[in-house]
């Protein structure tokens, strides 16, 4: 065999993202990429800020010695203080650059936190509906990803996490704003989902993580508050990455912090930092932490999102859709209205409209729309989903 077996399951099952981002390649030859309504993939849609730029410019301007070479796996030392500070305020607890790395991405993140703390068959329990990516992340350090039904509306359900917690448990990984959904969970669910683990790791007598995922924090609507989970529980991880705080997801930049007074805080730290190196990450590259830690607190319009959110719903709601209306992303997941999401997916490309089956996400009977594309998309995709769903009403 050429590839690994591994690898060929994994590749059995890829990412409907990817499948659907493929389609509109397809389908853009054809019918001209105008006629096409592509909301299957999260791309950023704004610019950078000028800043951004500007910050660069200066970078490279100022010709510093040894700006370009290599420095410690964790980054640098200003870079993380700058971080650190910033992230402290966020998060309602007191962070040192000790308490952060500096990642490539918030991929690149979890790869090194499953990688630290996963022996073969460990498992991460994570609320379903879930990013894709995170069965591939946890599998490829030998752990189980373990999904968790959600709640109707998409908070997790905590009483059904504890049940599936087991001596093998090592994380539960959350996402607050929820791609696919766009739900944010509230202080009392992260509360009461911190006391939990501190019940489940006294009973176990190891440390079961709190890890959230948080690359969408800065894209919140109607001034939702996104409570921080460091404030909550000692046993906790933060990941992010710029992607979408500052629109250049190209870019592959972000951070872990760790909480300070985590078990056995130390090795932990050692962990992470040599799993950055032997992962081949080695560290984020040098250009963008300057950059990033000139600009903390920097970040795009979420209002303009916000429009979108409105624009999308106020039509979808008009056409007889149903579904819970995001706090958060850029991202609706409407109920589809027959079981098979797959074969309404596809109604809805013979419309010239990209989605994603909710299958995707491990919750069958929806699907994903990104809105993070011109408010002309929006409008001119409206009567062909008005068109696909009209045979479903009664």
């Amino acid at each position: 065999m050429a590839i690994s077996a591994k690898l060929k399951a994994s590749l059995s099952r890829t990412s409907w993202i990817r499948k659907m981002f493929e389609e509109g390649a397809r389908l853009k030859k054809i019918h001209g990429a105008e006629n096409v309504f592509d909301f299957s993939i999260g791309n950023p849609f704004l610019e950078p800020p000028e800043t951004f730029h500007q910050t660069i410019k200066d970078l490279l301007d100022s010709k510093t010695p040894g700006q370009h070479a290599y420095m410690p796996n964790v980054g640098y030392a200003d870079v993380r203080q700058s971080v650190a500070a910033y992230i402290s305020k966020e998060q309602g607890i007191d962070l040192s650059a000790d308490d952060i790395i500096m990642t490539c991405g918030a991929a690149g993140a979890l790869n090194v936190i499953f990688k630290a703390i996963l022996d073969p068959g460990s498992q991460v329990i994570c609320p379903s509906p879930y990013f894709v990516e995170y069965g591939f992340y946890v599998s490829n350090h030998g752990g189980e990803l373990k999904p968790v039904p959600s709640t109707p509306d998409f908070f997790p359900d905590i009483d059904a996490i504890e049940k599936e917690i087991n001596s093998s448990t090592r994380a539960i990984l959350i996402n607050s704003p929820n791609n696919p959904t766009g739900q944010v969970y509230t202080k009392s669910h992260i509360d009461t989902l911190s006391e939990l683990l501190r019940k489940k790791s006294a009973q176990f007598g190891e440390p079961i993580y709190l890890i959230s995922d948080e690359p969408y924090r800065k894209i919140a609507f109607d001034n939702i508050n996104i409570p921080g989970i460091l404030s909550s529980y000692e046993n906790s991880i933060v990941c992010t990455s710029y992607s979408k705080d500052l629109s250049i997801p190209g870019e592959r930049i972000g951070h872990l912090a760790v909480h300070p007074n985590a078990q056995d805080r130390p090795e932990l730290m050692q962990a992470l930092a040599m799993a950055n190196r032997i992962l081949g990450f080695v560290n984020a590259t040098a250009l963008m932490q300057k950059t990033i830690g000139r600009m903390q607190g920097e970040h795009i319009d979420a209002g303009i999102y916000q429009k979108k959110r409105d624009l999308i719903c106020n039509g979808l709601q008009l056409a007889g859709y149903t579904f819970t209306i995001p706090k958060g992303a850029f991202y609706l997941f409407p109920q589809t209205p027959i079981p098979d999401d797959v074969a309404f997916v596809s109604a809805l490309q013979e419309a010239n409209i990209l989605a994603v089956p909710g299958s995707g996400f491990g919750a069958p009977g929806h699907f994903r729309l990104s809105f993070c594309v011109s408010d002309e998309t929006i409008v001119r995709a409206m009567p062909g989903f008005e068109r696909v769903m009209r045979p479903y009403q009664s």
